[in-house]
């Protein structure tokens, strides 16, 4: 049975899951949230390569046939490393600052992503291949991921520290946000009730499962057609219970229709 590996620190990679039920239902998932370390933000770039090295081997040793890093920060620091070791699709993200400088008007772009992202050499590189006449608002979302990572997203310290860290990007006139993180689809509410109608969101969860669907049919892994629905694995390295929680209060996607199991687990 084809089987697609999500991997991400915590619940963030969920965002690029429900994108994934919705356009290739077919394919059983394997969703692997690292929550006991979360954030991967904070860390340095020698701990998330290895560490994301040793979960995506986890992960193809379980079966999967391709695996989505679905973690900007993971593959910033690491998707080069598990490219060369894994012989099937990897997917990584990246903050969408390219269709941004495409999309705005005025030239100005806020980008929202994690401190480890922003100071990456791959993501320093893209930026270097944007137009010079674009003008990039760099901000670390500092606290925004442990705070989603606990289920207080529509709480008063959610919408003061959000508001506190777009800011510097509306004060600078930006009309467009890219959301660098996989988290940060999670607060598109909220950040548009802070920032009106008035700044285009850029979210690449879209793009990054259509590449998805690219490689598994350059590839040819194609999931059967079967009589039984499709089965969503849930690992966590914290509280695979928590896990499933917080899968039923963010995807959209109707979790009824598919066959769950959930696990935790650990790696070290």
């Amino acid at each position: 049975m084809a089987s697609i590996g999500v991997f991400d620190s915590g619940v963030g990679g969920l965002s690029i899951l429900d994108e994934a039920l919705q356009q290739l239902p077919s394919y059983d998932y394997i969703y692997f949230a690292d929550s006991a370390n979360a954030p991967y933000g904070e860390k340095s770039a020698q701990w998330i390569a290895t560490r994301s090295l040793q979960i995506c081997n986890y992960l193809s040793e379980a079966g999967c046939d391709a695996i989505v890093v679905a973690c900007n920060t993971a593959t910033a620091e690491a998707i080069a490393a598990i490219r060369s070791e894994l012989n099937i699709p990897i997917i990584g993200v990246e903050p969408g600052i390219k269709p941004a400088a495409m999309q705005t008007q005025n030239r100005v772009v806020g980008v929202l992503a994690t401190e480890a992202t922003l100071k990456s050499d791959k993501f320093n590189a893209l930026l270097a291949t944007l137009p010079e006449d674009c003008q990039f608002i760099k901000q670390a979302g500092a606290g925004l991921v442990p705070l989603i990572e606990a289920g207080q997203i529509d709480t008063p310290e959610m919408h003061a520290l959000l508001r506190n860290h777009l800011r510097p990007m509306q004060e600078q006139g930006a009309d467009t946000l890219v959301l660098g993180c996989t988290h940060y689809p999670f607060l598109k509410k909220i950040i548009r009730g802070i920032v009106g109608d008035s700044i285009t969101l850029i979210d690449t969860s879209d793009a990054v499962v259509r590449q998805l669907a690219r490689q598994l049919n350059q590839r040819e892994i194609v999931a059967p057609l079967k009589e039984h629905p499709s089965t969503l694995r849930l690992l966590s390295t914290a509280n695979a219970d928590t896990l499933q929680a917080m899968a039923k209060r963010l995807l959209h996607s109707d979790l009824s229709k598919l066959r769950i199991e959930t696990k935790t687990v650990q790696t070290e």
